[in-house]
């Protein structure tokens, strides 16, 4: 039996936690994350005879790194690359949603958007155009009710098809000015020479751009867990000066 894993994303109050359970029953269990006081979720499902492990990442509203959940959330997509990265996204609110949703399409191809508390957007009678939204990310969207485990079928089974391999994505990558534009151009093969392919270029590019030094702890950190030596925070300086 192939096994996989899904991190779950998705801003605060998204219904994220009721999908998390309502996927694992009493096949879960938490503590903390290593170094951390922030809660770690992590339980397991089957699905077309596929095991699959699903983490329920902290409920935040970017992945900028402004506080320790942030940065949890963060590193787990980067660092432990999980095969599916699935964002839940209100769909009562979706244009306030997506911001996070940008941001994880920018440091990965894996995205599965899942539009929840479709019963809540028909009582408000906001119908959502899955297929032009899908169109327009680049990545597969999925709608569905957690609560009322509607859609849960077609999510799981695009779940699936991602992990193997079967469904190709376009990430929609955000455009910025031709200044940062060229700065990114700049520091992404000094990115690039000091870490090599296995991590989001251009994101790590922007965020030290934007002098997000946490990313180069975690990236040292990581390098040292793999005995890969040398630590990033030469870039660091080449990023701010």
């Amino acid at each position: 039996m192939s096994s996989y894993r899904i991190a779950l994303a998705g801003n605060p109050n998204t219904g994220k936690s009721t999908l998390f359970n309502l996927l694992t029953g009493l096949r879960q269990h938490t503590g903390n994350w290593p170094g951390k006081t922030v809660i770690h979720a992590e339980g397991e499902f089957r699905h077309n005879e596929s095991k699959f492990t699903i983490i329920d990442l902290p409920g935040t509203y970017s992945l900028y790194s402004n506080s320790a959940d942030e940065e949890v959330a963060r590193d787990y997509i980067v660092f432990e690359k999980p095969e599916v990265t699935l964002v839940v996204l209100d769909a009562t609110s979706i244009e306030r949603n997506l911001n996070l949703a940008l941001q994880v399409l920018e440091m990965t191809d894996r995205v599965i958007v899942c539009l929840n508390l479709m019963d809540e957007a028909k009582k408000k009678g906001i119908e959502v155009n899955s297929e032009a939204l899908s169109m327009k990310l680049g990545a597969p969207v999925v709608k569905i009710s957690a609560r009322n485990k509607t859609g849960i079928k077609e999510l799981l089974d695009t779940v699936d098809e991602m992990a193997k391999g079967n469904v190709p994505t376009n990430p929609y990558r955000m455009t910025y000015s031709e200044d940062i534009e060229a700065k990114i151009e700049e520091l992404t093969p000094k990115v690039r020479q000091m870490i090599g392919d296995d991590f989001p270029i251009r994101w790590i590019a922007l965020r030290l751009l934007d002098g997000d030094e946490s990313i180069i702890e975690s990236l040292n950190n990581y390098f040292r867990k793999e005995s890969k030596g040398g630590g990033v925070s030469n870039v660091s300086v080449n990023a701010t000066t």
